[in-house]
């Protein structure tokens, strides 16, 4: 009944909202204006930068982009006086005459003709555009600035329009399917979840923006860590003063309520720019969990647990910016960004489990209640200085990094032991632990860029980190009414580790064809101390990361591209910590601090046609591949989740993105991925592991124009079963859904959304290895629905300009926060 409830509810929204649009008070009839473009032959002119001027002032009152056909439209046009105005690279601009417009009528514009630039012109400099969409050796570029999309849009909707780049219902941003994107500013990481970072975008305008570059393959620059592309958004430079913000309200119901706030703030004054921004965000949310395993031991005997756990979650979170940069002169600017948080969880579980010698028999069960209160704590400081040597482009940049992590962790664990007719079976086991946590990162990074000649460029630089990580668990167990010390549990785990590193980049572009070389040398010394037993693990290594990028224009339509890189791994730092975390006496998770990091050799080719649609074909190989594992305990017969090193791990993958235009106010987008996994150990629990299967993911995105102003989202994805590891994936698919309306001169908008409509979104996993087998069942709270409200304020002109550390990537390997 609450599900059908919930149901009704949100038809009933979403309805309201379409109504609203039916009978608001009607407008003035708008007027509608068409043409085409034709080349010297009179074929079609397509993909050219069409612009609807103001007659008076020449000011853009639109913009759009010529289709297939040479043709193009504006709607919703007010009575006036205009001109349109035509550009592509390679012609001339051209301009129709100056034309009236009456209110309700459709005006075609006579047909206009481009004629191409004559190359034996060598008494006048022509200085061609940049196109909208380019394809650089490393990176896709796209275009904003002097482009007409970027007239009336946020950044976030211009981001939604660029190659390869989904920004889903909930803001996540994944790029050809893969999401934990890092995205940028002005080559500086945000600091920001995805729903701050929607907030940043929403409240930029689209004319601050020079350009988006979009890197699927990051090169000897960045840190050698991770496989995850890189979104960098180029501002302008900001030359106007004044304050602008803006505040978002949020409420949303899945099975409970949640709600979240944010408020942003710019000034700038002369040459000082200074930003900031606050975020709170309550949220419940539910969690359940069946996990049947078969354990045998070494006789062969098998044992049979059901398990049912209830994990309920609450979240009070807190985040804060503050950041300033100060132009000292033309050339140099220093800055410096602080930000931080402080969230509280609490975890209140019900777990109960049943065992039994036989597959439908119980010789006793349990029941575990756990409350666990935590608290998560970040402080981070970034200085940083860029100074332009020359105009040809030589500069330098400095940044000095500084971020403090306090956790900390207090549980509970009341523990009942039953035969099956309900009586005690043994006395109570009651566990207490407390776990606080501190990990400080230390980061300095310079780099150096000098363009050697008109085609020839230069990079290089070196970073220096320094990262300690200090883990004292104190587990207490009740004996006789007192909770005393359990020597088997208590841990206290001191992580050390430094990374060298220095790089250099050599690029080159002539005509059609580019190719860039880098070579990035890191020298890592770690130290694990495991200070309760005194062990000690000690690394000293030094690696080196080639990559390679080659790319080729073929013509106008057809670009391909090779690229090759390889990347490393190194275990987070959670992953390293052998503290136990319970979910009962039968089940819990512990690090491994024993874990090797992975190498992985990336090889991509990829072929764009028409700048829109891109296929790639991608291979990957991983040594000493970091693999979650289940492993026994021959006495207790727990089941514990920790990592290993497995020996390699293969993937091949194919991915086709492709946009489509239905209708002027239907638009959307296939994704789709096909790749095979597989995974090799000859040495894993005794035997060997050498197995593999073929998946795909496929998700949809579709927009509909519902009226000036309204806008809505529907979405689908599916993910085939697939093998990871010792784990096999059952099928996922989901199908969400949205309404915004966008008012007072866009300034304000409001947003209706459900997740996960038709409550689909289950894990389901399965693992059959060693002496476990493995069925587990888990559900998140999924279907939750959400309305948002924004509204932007001040002047929007003004560039915050975002900053990168030079500690991202040791910050990516916190977990908790």
């Amino acid at each position: 009944m609450k599900s059908f409830t919930i149901k009704i509810l949100a038809i009933i929204m979403f309805a309201a909202v379409c109504v609203s649009t039916a009978f608001a008070q009607p407008a003035k009839p708008s007027a509608k204006i068409t043409g085409a473009l034709l080349d010297e032959k009179g074929k079609p002119m397509d993909y050219a930068t069409v612009s609807l001027l103001n007659a008076k002032d020449s000011s853009v009152v639109k913009g759009t982009l010529s289709n297939d056909a040479g043709a193009y439209s504006f709607d919703h046009i007010n009575a006036g006086t205009y001109i349109i105005k035509a550009s592509v690279v390679g012609y001339e601009k051209t301009a129709s005459k100056a034309f009236a417009v009456t209110e309700g009528a459709t005006v075609a514009v006579p047909g206009l003709q481009m004629l191409q630039v004559s190359h034996a012109l060598n008494t006048v400099t022509i200085t061609a555009a940049k196109p909208l969409i380019e394809h650089k050796i490393d990176r896709t570029v796209m275009n904003v600035e002097n482009s007409v999309i970027a007239a009336g849009n946020t950044a976030l909707e211009i981001l939604e329009r660029a190659p390869g780049v989904t920004v889903d219902k909930d803001d996540n941003i994944s790029i050809k399917g893969k999401q934990g994107v890092t995205v940028m500013i002005n080559d500086k990481l945000t600091y920001l979840t995805s729903t701050q970072l929607a907030t940043l975008l929403r409240s930029t305008d689209g004319t601050t923006i020079q350009s988006i570059e979009i890197i699927t393959n990051p090169s000897a620059k960045y840190d050698a860590a991770g496989n995850s592309g890189i979104i960098n958004i180029k501002l302008k430079k900001n030359k106007q003063s004044g304050t602008n913000g803006s505040v978002t309200l949020g409420a949303a119901y899945g099975a409970t309520f949640k709600d979240n706030s944010t408020i942003t703030l710019n000034h700038k004054e002369g040459n000082l720019n200074v930003f900031g921004s606050f975020s709170h965000d309550d949220r419940q949310r539910e969690h359940t969990l069946n996990i049947k395993r078969i354990v045998t031991d070494s006789t062969g005997a098998k044992t049979y647990f059901n398990q049912f756990s209830s994990l309920p979650n609450k979240n009070h979170n807190n985040s804060y910016r503050l950041g300033a940069d100060y132009d000292i002169s033309s050339k140099n600017t220093l800055g410096f960004v602080m930000n931080g948080y402080f969230n509280k969880e609490q975890d209140n579980s019900a777990n109960k489990t049943y065992i039994g010698t036989q597959p439908n028999s119980i010789n006793s069960y349990q029941t575990t209640a756990a409350l666990i209160n935590q608290t998560y704590k970040n402080f981070a400081f970034n200085l940083n200085d860029r100074y332009k040597i020359d105009t040809a482009g030589q500069e330098i940049g400095v940044d000095l990094d500084y971020s403090k992590f306090n956790n900390s962790s207090n549980s509970q664990y009341n523990t009942y032991f039953y035969l099956p007719d309900g009586s005690a079976m043994m006395p109570p086991l009651f566990l207490r632990n407390q776990a606080p946590s501190e990990i400080t990162i230390k980061t300095a990074k310079v780099d150096y860029t000098y363009p050697i000649n008109k085609i020839l460029k230069l990079e290089t630089g070196f970073k220096l980190s320094d990262v300690k990580t200090d883990n004292n668990l104190q587990a207490q167990k009740q004996v006789n009414g007192s909770y005393l010390n359990d020597t088997t549990l208590t841990n206290h785990f001191v992580y050390t580790e430094k990374v060298d590193a220095v790089y250099a980049n050599l690029s080159q572009n002539y005509k059609n064809f580019s190719i860039q070389t880098g070579l990035r040398a890191e020298y890592t010394s770690s130290t694990g101390n495991l200070v309760t037993t005194n062990k000690i693990v000690k690394r000293h290594y030094l690696d080196f990361f080639p990559s390679v990028f080659i790319n080729q224009t073929i013509n106008d339509k057809n670009e391909i591209g090779l690229s090759y890189s390889r990347r490393i791994d190194r275990p987070g730092y959670d992953d390293l910590n052998p503290f136990v975390f319970y979910l009962d006496q039968y089940t819990y998770q512990q690090g491994n601090p024993f874990l090797n990091p992975q190498y992985t050799n990336n090889f991509e080719f990829n072929y764009t046609y028409n700048k829109s649609i891109t296929l790639t074909l991608g291979y990957s190989h991983t040594m000493d591949a970091i693999t979650q594992i289940l492993l026994t305990n021959p006495v207790s017969k727990a089941t514990y989740q920790t990592n290993l090193n497995l020996q390699s791990q293969n993937s091949y993958n194919v991915n086709l993105y492709a946009p489509y235009t239905i209708a002027k106010w239907w638009t959307g987008n296939v994704n789709a991925t096909a790749f095979y996994l597989k995974f090799k150990s000859d040495s894993l629990l005794g035997s060997t592991l050498n197995n593999g299967k073929a998946a795909f993911q496929l998700r949809t995105t579709q927009t509909f124009i519902i009226a000036k102003g309204y806008k809505a989202e529907l979405s689908n994805y599916y993910n085939s079963a697939m093998t990871y590891g010792i784990f096999n994936i059952k099928p996922q698919y989901a199908t969400d859904a949205g309404i915004s309306h966008s008012f007072a001169d866009k300034k304000a908008n409001i947003k209706l959304s459900v997740s996960d409509i038709f409550n689909t979104r289950t894990n389901d996993v399965t693992s059959y290895y060693g002496t476990n087998n493995l069925d587990i069942k888990q559900k998140n709270e999924s279907r939750v629905t959400r309305l948002t409200f924004t509204y932007n304020f001040g002047n929007n002109k003004i560039k915050v300009r975002q900053h990168q550390s030079g500690a991202d990537d040791e910050k990516g390997r916190v977990k908790g926060n």
